[in-house]
């Protein structure tokens, strides 16, 4: 076993410890400690970073590591997580304990065990002289929970010349298992749906409860995100689903067909739950606000929605959410990035492929589109070519996409080692 190996799932252990929680608006204990954890453990083997502020504790890592040869790559990973409530939890979730052949806590899977397998193999490769011939930026960053505001989009706005030679970038999430029909398939990302958070308003006439009131805000609200969170969006295929189909079709012996996609998605088990979601538009509206009183109309109400639309379908869904929230409601937007889609294609993919394939022989690999957002909508508008590539090997019993953001978050001890040993490989191809 390498001493990547032996250090992953201490390092993973030891940032699940440090408590990161985003509680996105409000105050939270923010990254600076991990980040200078991080650093720290760059700079035990000679590497150097800086770490960047956007504003108190709010901290990210950025190092430049590799040789001068070709053009950079972009290793990227996040170091907040979502909040836990303890008292859901079987064991702590910042504890960081080993149980049951699993690493638990919260980050386990999102992502602090990318962060571990970063930094795991980049401190052997440096001890033992083996550095990449290309320039590597390394990259670890505040509040992507939150939509990256202040991390990745900081270093995007701000610090352009830390990533302006970087033509490729590699972070969250893909390179997990899933298991369909006995076969074992690795999932790159290599697309996103965008991010459209959006405050709904609409303003009416206040008045008595007990009086005829024709404009009324929360009926006209109501109305509006009762048809958007009803509305059944179509089944609408990016270039890279229909990769993803085609190698699900060829397995399950069936030929992919918008018609029959969710059926072949269904083939995931599990992570069909997340899988699914890519195959349209989505809309959910998660909160409402009006009044103040019981016998008192009130002049204004809000909802905000959730939005997440597909690459290539940005204008229908918008054209779309308009004519579902009708006449009388105006629409703000707390988040608006856009999706992306990378072709699947070229060295980098070709090198992600082998490093899988070399650990887990029989299995198969292919592009997935993801259908939350990371911190890749941000760097890409520096025009790279970015993948999710955080590989692990899971058992199929496992629900594991039920564990990003979910109760008891853990990671296989066995899937760490197997991703520091896959990183390694891939460093040594690009």
């Amino acid at each position: 076993m390498t001493s990547a190996e032996n250090e992953v799932v201490d390092l993973c252990r030891d940032l699940i410890r440090i408590d990161t929680s985003n509680y996105g608006n409000d105050p939270g204990p923010g990254e600076r400690k991990a980040a200078e954890y991080v650093a720290a453990q760059l700079d035990e083997v000679g590497i150097s970073s800086e770490i960047y502020e956007s504003e108190h504790g709010r901290a990210s890592v950025v190092a430049q590591w590799g040789g001068s040869s070709g053009d950079g790559l972009l290793l990227h990973g996040h170091l907040d997580v979502v909040p836990a409530a303890a008292e859901d939890w079987r064991i702590d979730p910042f504890s960081g304990e080993i149980q049951e052949g699993y690493v638990w806590g919260r980050g386990a899977v999102d992502m602090k065990d990318f962060d571990a397998m970063l930094l795991a193999v980049v401190r052997e490769r440096q001890r033992t002289g083996r550095i990449p011939e290309r320039p590597i930026t390394l990259a670890f960053t505040a509040d992507e929970e939150a939509g990256g505001m202040k991390g990745a989009h900081v270093l995007v706005e701000d610090h352009p010349d830390l990533l302006a030679h970087c033509t490729e970038a590699v972070g969250e999430v893909g390179g997990f298992s899933t298991t369909v029909k006995g076969r074992r398939l690795y999932l790159i990302e290599a697309a996103e749906k965008g991010m459209a958070w959006m405050k709904l308003t609409a303003r009416g006439t206040a008045g008595h409860g007990s009086m005829i009131n024709r404009d009324n805000p929360i009926t006209r609200l109501s109305g509006a995100i009762a048809r958007i969170g009803a509305h059944e969006w179509p089944v609408q295929l990016t270039p890279t689903m229909q990769t993803l189909l085609a190698a699900v079709g060829e397995i399950a012996g069936e030929e992919p067909t918008p018609e029959n996609a969710e059926r072949l998605v269904e083939e995931f088990g599990p992570a069909a739950r997340m899988i699914g979601a890519t195959l349209r538009n989505v809309t959910n509206p998660t909160m409402t606000s009006a009044g103040y009183k019981v016998n008192v109309i009130p002049t204004e109400a809000t909802a905000h929605v959730d939005g997440r639309f597909l690459p290539g379908f940005e204008d229908d869904f918008f054209e779309t959410l308009r004519k579902l929230c009708g006449d009388g409601i105006d629409i703000e937007f707390d988040q608006n990035q856009m999706p992306w889609e990378t072709p699947y294609d070229g060295a980098l993919v070709a090198a992600m492929e082998r490093s899988l394939i070399a650990e887990d022989p029989d299995a198969l690999v292919a592009p997935y589109l993801m259908s939350a957002g990371t911190d890749a909508k941000h760097f890409k508008r520096l025009g790279m070519r970015t993948y999710g590539f955080a590989p692990l090997r899971l058992p199929e019993e496992l629900d594991f996409t039920a564990l990003f953001h979910g109760v008891d978050e853990r990671v296989p001890v066995d899937a760490l080692q197997f991703g520091a040993r896959v990183m390694d490989r891939f460093l040594d191809q690009v």
